[in-house]
């Protein structure tokens, strides 16, 4: 019966018609995006947040109802994934499965090896600890995609002794899958962040195809904590990399003769300036939530001839085109830290900010005793006024919670904790003096303008550091593409174009 229907599928995807892909832990869909900008057909998603299964929803099915519902992979069956969103008989459904379960969900399932719990799931049917790969690997077995494409951080190759990626590829593998994974860096596809990612491709071994990861386009000098957390990886798994059995695939080669990494202000810098203190003095910036939909758009600057390439493709995505007004340029209301981060110079972290702020807190009271206000350390005014200024970390503690960024190199990863705060991220222009807004921090991920987000700006900042960067997703999905014997037939072909020229810049 697999046979038949593998068979039955390529001959399908031979006749011409796009591939279909199912999206599982899609989030608002970095991934659906970059395979829809290589041809494929985004049919469907599985998501459990309600916010980004809402932003999934309005960017690829058009706010449809069914598409924009939040799906709990645990309890929801293939079929009646297929039943809820019409995809039709489940194993002739999709043909590329995309995703990857949340890094918690192979962690918790401890030292026991996970081809040892999938070939003995009743042991481990009521642990919710596992239920996700559990899930994960029900669906491969039901839909039965001639591809799969996992994504995750660098340590899931190295869990506490696991390598995660290797025993899922045994896993697939015995599934009738040929399978590779490797650790690329967003940086060199094109996105104006250095994101250190696991990438697993698995194609059905009737394809007779494989597994190759995409060349760089673009070239940086990765910083030490980047190197090292490749290395690290790499280096604690020792010789199991290298022994035969071994499914991992050396990273291609970024080469110096390459065009430039993106940089911050190449993907930022055409977005309208906020001047953080001027907002919150107009009582235009204020504390609460705001939702996008009921908040006034900002205009794009006018007049402005300079836009880098980068930022033309951003604002001209086939599908997904800047709209007239901005309605996510939005930031966090943060009026202690104004100073601060005008203070603060390009590449500081918290260490350094804390030392800034000290100083400011001297300048402070130097400034008062000129005044005749003396202000002894420890006193009751002291404490005040030091809460005024200063921020109440330690500094020993919190060594990365804050940094500023570079305006002329490629920004930090950006995380989900993003939704918590965005202290990781500060606006490298002093002069604004605050940290990145939701529009910019969906440029660093390489979201296009069109793109929406669902919800109010936490959920938003989330669902972006959550995603996989659609740049980078197109990178692969091209790569899979060619292997299902397809290639890029839509308009967003057009897309290449400025991406190319951004490489020239």
């Amino acid at each position: 019966m697999t046979s038949r229907v593998i068979q039955k599928k390529i001959a399908r995807l031979r006749s011409g018609v796009r591939p279909k892909v199912l999206d599982l832990f899609s989030g608002c869909g970095g991934l659906s995006l970059g395979f829809r900008s290589s041809g494929f057909e985004v049919s469907a998603a599985v998501e459990y947040d309600p916010d980004a299964a809402r932003s999934h929803g309005l960017n690829f099915h058009g706010g449809n109802a069914a598409h924009s519902r939040a799906f709990d992979i645990t309890v929801t069956h293939p079929a009646d994934l297929s039943a809820a969103l019409d995809l039709g008989p489940v194993p002739m459904a999709v043909d590329v499965l995309v995703g990857g379960p949340p890094c918690q969900a192979f962690a918790r399932v401890g030292r026991s090896k996970l081809r040892e719990v999938e070939a003995h799931p009743e042991a481990f049917r009521h642990d919710p600890r596992a239920r996700l790969y559990l899930e994960y690997l029900r669906y491969v077995d039901e839909f039965q995609p001639l591809a799969v494409l996992m994504e995750n951080v660098p340590d899931v190759l190295n869990h506490g002794g696991q390598n995660i990626a290797e025993e899922t590829a045994e896993v697939l593998s015995g599934k009738g899958y040929v399978c590779g994974y490797t650790l690329l860096n967003a940086s060199y596809y094109g996105v104006p962040q250095m994101r250190e990612r696991m990438f697993l491709i698995a194609y059905r071994k009737e394809l007779d195809q494989e597994v190759r990861f995409p060349a760089p386009t673009h070239w940086v000098d990765l910083p030490p904590g980047y190197d090292g957390t490749r290395a690290v990886a790499l280096k604690l798994l020792g010789g199991d990399l290298l022994a035969a059995r071994s499914r991992y695939v050396p990273p291609p080669e970024a080469s110096r003769a390459l065009p430039p990494a993106v940089t911050a202000a190449e993907a930022i810098g055409d977005l309208p300036p906020l001047d953080a203190r001027a907002l919150a003095k107009a009582g235009t910036l204020r504390r609460g939530a705001r939702r996008f939909e009921e908040a006034d758009g900002i205009p794009y600057p006018r007049g402005r001839r300079n836009l880098s390439a980068y930022a033309q493709a951003m604002r001209h995505w086939p599908g997904f085109e800047a709209p007239a007004m901005i309605r996510d340029h939005a930031i966090r209301y943060l009026p202690r830290d104004y100073p601060l981060f005008e203070r603060m110079n390009p590449g500081d972290q918290y260490p350094e900010a804390h030392r800034h702020a000290l100083e400011m807190l001297n300048e402070r009271i130097a400034e008062l005793g000129r005044q005749g206000k003396v202000i002894r350390p420890g006193s009751a005014a002291y404490e005040q006024l030091k809460k005024e200024i200063v921020p109440p970390y330690d500094a020993g503690k919190f060594p990365n919670k804050w940094r500023k960024m570079w305006a002329d190199k490629p920004a930090r990863t950006l995380m989900a904790h993003l939704g918590k705060d965005s202290y990781s991220h500060i606006h490298y222009d002093s002069a604004q003096a605050r940290t990145i807004s939701v529009r910019e921090a969906a440029r660093l991920q390489s979201f296009p303008d069109g793109f929406v987000f669902a919800g109010t700006m936490n959920p938003a900042f989330r669902q972006i550091g959550n995603a996989v960067p659609p740049l980078m997703a197109k990178a692969l999905a091209t790569m899979i593409a060619r292997a299902l014997g397809t290639r890029t037939t839509t308009a967003e072909e057009s897309l290449d174009e400025p991406v190319r020229a951004a490489a020239a810049v």
